[in-house]
């Protein structure tokens, strides 16, 4: 990835064009239509879709470049985004690894289609190794799926949601079942979004409540039935893991545009005591120089694991423990550097039409991603201790 260049996918102008309109898609509570025009215009949305299927064959390190030059001109936007990425990216994980059973995605993404991410439900801390969603087996091989998923980013403009529920009927039962039911759905009544998202920060995603009433995925769309809990099954590391790294990506994009403000405006407030500008001041510069070296450790930790992914390498079972702590550190540290930029910035950070606000609000949500700060560092305990016994 030495001589990779994001700005071939991410232009400059592009870029301040998406930062232009983030504030207002925050304040008025709207999908960044226009964001996402411009994204297909652009072929991002197949950006990790191989060359031969209308893509721009990108691994996922460089796909995690770009999301965070995203998120550092619209958090709201590359969230978003992410939850199609994570869809082209799984594919793209199987298919490295010999297993091209989501196809009809990676053309689809080529084509402009947009894939949504269906898997939380509330009070569903299993995430992936269970669901309270009902999964029910059609004659013809497809299912038909009845429960309520939260938090579906995309939620106005997604031509497919990707899903999971559980089968409890069929002889081999019970089992998870991963498939895709189409946006034409909805107009058979078997799909409801709401219109619910009014949220403190992210409020671009629009990750609005999806309610399925016998929601239908045909056989060629049913990817996966397994048991439920916790096992090695590819499609299982491949959300699990592009999921986290590009998580981190974004919370880390908005670490670094929290720095920059906060470099700029250093630069430019000028202090009433000394006549010097802020940037000379040795508590500023203390603590613009904490936020850097939070911010300077995330990049090479997300690029070294995402090229790991790439080149098929082997952590056997310390996978999930690497990808929930990148996660976590993402977050955590990302929440830290907004937090000393508010402070650099004064005052006028604390109005909420600020970019500082906007990002202070918006970088809140990392913590309720999955893995969250308990899963995360259960997972770790587990990777370092064993398993509690029972």
């Amino acid at each position: 990835m030495p001589d990779f260049d994001p700005t071939a996918y991410l232009p400059d102008n592009l870029i301040e064009r998406i930062r232009s309109r983030a504030g207002a898609h925050d304040r008025e509570n709207t999908f960044p239509e226009d964001d996402l025009a411009d994204l297909r215009a652009a072929g991002y949305l197949a950006i990790l879709v191989p060359e031969y299927r209308g893509g721009a064959g990108l691994g996922l390190a460089e796909a995690s470049v770009l999301q965070q030059r995203l998120a550092g001109a619209a958090p709201a936007t590359a969230l978003a985004i992410n939850m199609h990425l994570v869809w082209t990216g799984v594919a793209k994980v199987l298919q490295d690894r010999g297993i091209d059973d989501l196809a009809f995605v990676q053309t689809g993404a080529a084509a402009g289609e947009v894939f949504a991410f269906g898997i939380s439900e509330a009070g569903n801390d299993l995430v992936l190794f269970g669901s309270d969603t009902d999964a029910s087996p059609l004659t013809d091989g497809g299912y038909s799926f009845t429960g309520t998923k939260i938090f579906t980013s995309l939620a106005p403009v997604w031509s497919h949601l990707g899903l999971h529920g559980l089968d409890m009927t069929s002889a081999d039962g019970p089992k998870m079942v991963y498939a895709f039911v189409s946006r034409d759905e909805e107009t058979a009544g078997r799909i409801t979004t709401r219109d619910d998202w009014d949220t403190l920060g992210m409020r671009g995603t629009q990750s609005r409540t999806t309610e399925l009433h016998a929601a239908v995925a045909p056989a060629d769309r049913v990817v996966r039935r397994i048991d439920p809990g916790p096992q090695p099954d590819p499609l299982v590391f491949g959300i699990f893991s592009v999921f986290e790294i590009l998580l981190a990506s974004v919370y880390t994009g908005i670490a670094r545009r929290a720095l920059d403000v906060a470099v700029a405006t250093a630069q430019t407030r000028t202090s009433k005591k000394t006549g010097t500008t802020y940037s000379q001041d040795p508590d500023i510069r203390w603590r613009i120089a904490e936020m850097a070296l939070a911010y300077d450790a995330l990049p090479p930790q997300i690029a070294a694991l995402a090229a790991d992914i790439d080149g098929l390498a082997d952590h056997g079972a310390q996978w999930f423990s690497l990808l929930a702590g990148l996660k976590h550190r993402a977050v955590v540290a990302a929440k830290a550097v907004v937090d000393d930029a508010i402070l650099v910035a004064g005052g006028s950070s604390y109005f909420a039409g600020s970019e500082l606000a906007r990002l202070y609000r918006d970088v809140l949500a990392g913590q309720f991603h999955p893995s969250d700060p308990e899963s995360a560092h259960s997972t770790v305990a587990t990777a370092w201790l064993g398993p509690i016994a029972r």
